[in-house]
């Protein structure tokens, strides 16, 4: 095999790689139970809902999404449409401490007496301020209806729903990330809780870090290319 072809072979394969590297994906998730006790105005309840976050970048951060799979309080009277507002907090660790609220829209249907509430699905929005891996963790559901708030807290010190390896202003991240469960649970009344612990947080995560590899992954194919033509001219003007 001629140098020209050797080298050709080279170039081709270390562009491979950098593409295999700019699509790696950048975070995990998993189904976490978490078990719910809940403060209602008609006392205490609690069942044990499997709950999930998820994470897509969008920005210069992350859309979060809280599901949950099973309901967790219930009321004594019928809920119409429309008439429970659910809100939770999700808990950071990791390289950056603090909490994002999530929240969801009001139930679409009527929902009978006496029956689990089922939470729709809660999101906000992570902007991320340090670089690192950082957990998400299911927080306190607060629930409002019918003027009264239930307020529903994990008891069993689920672990975290999901890691993102992110990357804050001016800091650079470390790597890959992966996921556990969190929070769920549904309640009556109750006051919706903002994101709070260090203010809003800057958006980071696996898109940013997939579009950086993306372009070095570019840059390498433009530098490979312009090898490749000065290779061959070379050779051409070798053999005249």
């Amino acid at each position: 095999m001629s140098n020209q072809k050797r080298t050709t072979l080279a170039l081709a394969t270390a562009l491979a790689g950098s593409i295999v590297v700019a699509g790696a994906p950048a975070a995990h998730a998993d189904v976490v139970d978490v078990n719910y006790q809940c403060v209602t105005p008609i006392g205490p309840k609690g069942a044990v809902s499997p709950i999930d976050i998820k994470g897509v970048g969008s920005g210069g951060g992350y859309k979060l999404t809280m599901s949950f799979r099973k309901g967790v309080s219930s009321s004594p009277v019928e809920l119409g449409k429309g008439a429970m507002n659910p809100s939770a907090v999700i808990e950071l660790g990791g390289a950056e401490q603090g909490k994002v609220q999530v929240t969801g829209p009001a139930n679409s249907e009527a929902i009978p007496a006496n029956t689990p509430i089922k939470i729709s699905d809660l999101s906000g929005t992570y902007t991320p301020k340090k670089s690192g891996k950082v957990t998400f963790t299911a927080g306190v559901l607060t629930i409002k209806a019918l003027g009264t708030t239930t307020t529903c807290t994990p008891k069993n010190s689920p672990g975290p729903s999901l890691e993102l390896d992110v990357q804050g202003a001016g800091g650079s991240s470390e790597g890959g990330s992966t996921g556990g469960g969190s929070t769920g649970g549904a309640s009556t009344g109750g006051s919706t809780g903002g994101a709070s612990g260090g203010g809003e947080l800057p958006r980071t995560g696996p898109l940013e870090s997939a579009a950086a590899l993306g372009t070095l992954g570019g840059t390498v194919l433009l530098s490979g290319a312009a090898g490749v033509l000065w290779l061959t001219r070379r050779g051409q003007r070798s053999a005249g």
